[in-house]
């Protein structure tokens, strides 16, 4: 037993010796010392000499050396043994290449890919120490000629990164189409990787290539998946009704699955094309089979008709929930629409108490916890937005307790946090922030982090906390659609509250007031002012952005908008609006957008 636990002893001490002065030969060769790489290396290699990446790293550091005469004797005795890694005639071509003897260099690189005709099994690897030295075509022809060696071999996922490397979009495209023609599985990860070069420019090089390798292969073989790579392609465009069109012929060819138009619908309302989007819910409403789809279609339609609706229509659409629970019923079945009429009953028809009402006797219902809680968060919002504090605080304890492991828990203590900064009891809202700061929804943590840290900063110098009490206080008028009576509140603090910390927090809380009243000169103006006293601010990359957003989107002045978001791409390289701010200071100068 002693002879056993000694023997694993030395093992282990050994791996971990070996590991040590592995890991500081490559720090030694990374940081350009490379004698003291060469030292190590020949020591590791001569205790192992079959390890072949430590062959490699001491050949190429030899090179660095400009050694090149001992790299080759190297190679050439390794060439020499009687089993021969191709790799190595690669190894030994770019070493006379770094002599400019770049007929040697081919020479080997030739004998590497006729190696591989023998012996298919090294065709990755070979291909793959090509790649290494950017040697492309070599790559290619490697893989090409596996391929044609052995039709069960498939390279088309390194084929297309080299042809996309090279700018080769056709063989690019081919060859990823090729690929989930023979693995469906990869469809997902090819959309990703089209997504480094489709843009949403119609017209742009990459689009159009993509566009006619699709049509042209479904003329030939009208298979569905051609169908659905179009419609991915439109969509990347916003080209909704062409996008529809695919989606369309998948149903009409596969028969009852309508996923790929609701995913649609999805996106199309995301993307306020509710014309689009209105047609294919229509199109899911008569061809739906179960009333469960049927009333997800009408469900799809009133969110739609809240996003377009007027304050005159509102009778209108109140009538359109209406019909669609009375065809469908009140029972648990519907309270996902449910859900929706109440809250546009509280928030847009001023309706609260009937709202109330209906969800309390919705939760007599037999619901599914998930579906419970979901009621409750809607009762409990509504109960905020009508200031009964207390009674939604308690809804909000009972989603936590019903659904604990589910993000929907962390949403009620967000709510939790939130209501009690509503009251005014910032020491508790603090607590219930501190937890969710470790929230596993970035979101809700990002939420969490920023209230927090509302909350310290403007009671660190205000121990009565009175500035941040009207904040709050104008932050729930903001929520009831007091948009008035919160400028006004906002307005207290900037005048009787001037210099203190929470003066940036106001400021941009008002201006965003301003906007959705159509003030818009007066939002220009506070957004100007934040950017002039609070450039080192939190909050000043969001002055910029929305600053810029209201140039380029209500005021007409592109030109302003540009400056402005390149302020942000220049000066706010972590800030959230970074990829935004880049990808429309492009679109803006001219550029086709990613």
């Amino acid at each position: 037993m002693r002879t056993v636990i000694f023997i694993l002893f030395f093992i282990v001490t050994v791996t971990s010796s070996y590991a040590q002065n592995e890991a500081l030969a490559k720090n030694y060769f990374e940081q350009g010392e490379y004698e003291k790489a060469l030292a190590i290396y020949d020591k590791l290699y001569d205790k192992n000499p079959n390890r072949l990446d430590f062959f490699i790293a001491l050949v190429e550091v030899n090179q660095q050396l400009e050694n090149f005469t001992i790299s080759e004797k190297l190679l050439q005795e390794k060439l020499n043994n009687r089993i021969v890694n191709p790799q190595l005639y690669i190894e030994l071509g770019y070493n006379y290449s770094l002599q400019q003897k770049d007929s040697l260099a081919r020479v080997n690189y030739d004998k590497a890919i006729d190696y591989t005709v023998e012996n298919p099994n090294y065709s990755y690897t070979v291909g793959k120490a090509f790649s290494k030295y950017s040697l492309l075509e070599y790559a290619i022809a490697t893989y090409e000629k596996a391929m044609e060696n052995e039709s069960s071999r498939d390279y088309n996922i390194q084929l297309a990164r080299i042809y996309g490397e090279q700018g080769k979009l056709e063989k690019m495209f081919s060859s990823y189409i090729n690929l989930i023609e023979k693995t469906p599985t990869y469809k997902a990860s090819a959309k990703r990787n089209f997504s480094d070069f489709i843009k949403e420019d119609p017209t742009a090089e990459a689009n159009t290539v993509l566009r006619k390798e699709l049509l042209k292969r479904l003329q030939s073989n009208p298979d569905v998946l051609y169908n659905d790579l179009l419609s991915w392609l439109f969509i990347q465009q916003k080209e909704f009704k062409k996008a529809f069109t695919q989606e369309k012929a998948i149903y009409k060819r596969t028969g009852e699955d309508l996923s790929g138009i609701a995913n649609l619908v999805l996106i199309t309302i995301a993307e306020e094309d509710y014309e689009n989007a209105t047609d294919a819910v229509n199109f899911i409403i008569e061809n739906s089979y179960t009333p469960e789809a049927k009333l997800q279609g009408h469900q799809y339609l009133m969110k739609i008709a809240l996003k377009t609706a007027s304050k005159e229509n509102y009778p209108e659409v109140e009538k359109k929930f209406e019909a669609i629970l009375n065809e469908f019923g009140y029972g648990s079945q519907t309270y996902a629409i449910q859900v929706d009429y109440n809250h546009f009953l509280a928030f847009n028809a001023e309706k609260k108490e009937v709202a109330i009402s209906n969800l309390k006797t919705l939760l007599k219902d037999r619901l599914t916890s998930f579906q419970e809680a979901r009621v409750k968060m809607e009762l409990a919002d509504i109960l905020v937005f009508d200031e009964k504090f207390n009674e939604a605080l308690i809804y909000y304890s009972q989603i936590q307790k019903k659904v604990k492991n589910d993000v929907l828990a962390q949403e009620a203590r967000f709510k939790v946090a939130k209501t009690s900064y509503y009251k005014g009891d910032f020491e508790w809202a603090q607590i219930q922030l501190d937890v969710l700061r470790k929230s596993a929804s970035q979101l809700i943590a990002n939420d969490a982090m920023e209230l927090s840290l509302m909350i310290r900063d403007n009671s660190l110098e205000d121990s009565t906390q009175t500035a941040l009490k009207k904040f709050a206080r104008a932050d729930l008028l903001a929520l009831q659609n007091k948009d008035t009576e919160a400028i006004e509140k906002l307005d207290d603090i900037l005048t009787n509250h001037k210099g203190e910390k929470i003066e940036d927090e106001a400021l941009l809380k008002q201006a965003g007031l301003y906007e959705k009243t159509e003030q818009l000169e007066k939002a220009e103006a506070n957004y100007d002012k934040l950017i002039e006293l609070y450039p080192d601010e939190i909050v000043a990359d969001d002055a910029y952005f929305k600053l810029a957003k209201l140039y380029e989107d209500k005021l007409a002045q592109p030109e302003k908008a540009k400056e402005l978001y390149e302020q942000i791409i220049y000066n706010f390289a972590d800030s959230i609006y970074f990829v935004e701010a880049r990808k429309r200071f492009r679109a803006l100068r001219g550029d086709a957008i990613n």
